[in-house]
């Protein structure tokens, strides 16, 4: 289990590659990238990303560490930025590995509910306009959970 918080960028094909090397008795990785995207018309200058070290690496290897508990997985990546991020960067990466796809693809999905809705982050929108506003949760996002 890999449970990363950066400021730094990640290369996401070498991360999927050296995750996926050797894997032998395990039949299916699934990964998922989140990107940033502007969603202030155009106008998104960075999303600010904060996070508290230390309580942050803890909720994300609790809840990794439930996934593979309850779908049986082989191995789990979880990597999360922080910082000023501009549209079409990299914001995070989820890695999944197990026996049979169906495991692998529902532990990633489960994983990305929770970094949507119950990570330990912050994320503030500042556009070229000069104007910020805090991301607020989304009913959407709410409702995903539900079904774990």
């Amino acid at each position: 289990m890999d449970i990363r918080v950066q400021d730094a960028p990640f290369d996401l094909g070498a991360e999927a590659a050296a995750f996926a090397a050797g894997r032998k008795d395990l039949g299916a990785v699934v990964t998922f990238t989140g990107v940033v995207r502007d969603n202030a018309a155009g106008t998104l200058q960075a999303m600010q990303i904060e996070h508290y070290p230390g309580m942050t690496e803890k909720a994300l290897t609790k809840i990794a560490e439930e996934a593979a508990a309850r779908w049986s997985l082989g191995d789990v990546l979880v990597i999360h930025r922080y910082g000023d991020l501009t549209p079409g960067e990299l914001i995070m990466m989820v890695a999944t590995a197990a026996r049979h796809r169906k495991d692998a693809f529902e532990a990633a999905e489960y994983l990305m509910d929770y970094l949507k809705s119950r990570a330990p982050f912050w994320k503030r929108e500042i556009t070229t306009t000069g104007e910020s506003s805090w991301v607020a949760a989304k009913d959407e996002d709410e409702d995903a959970l539900k079904r774990w």
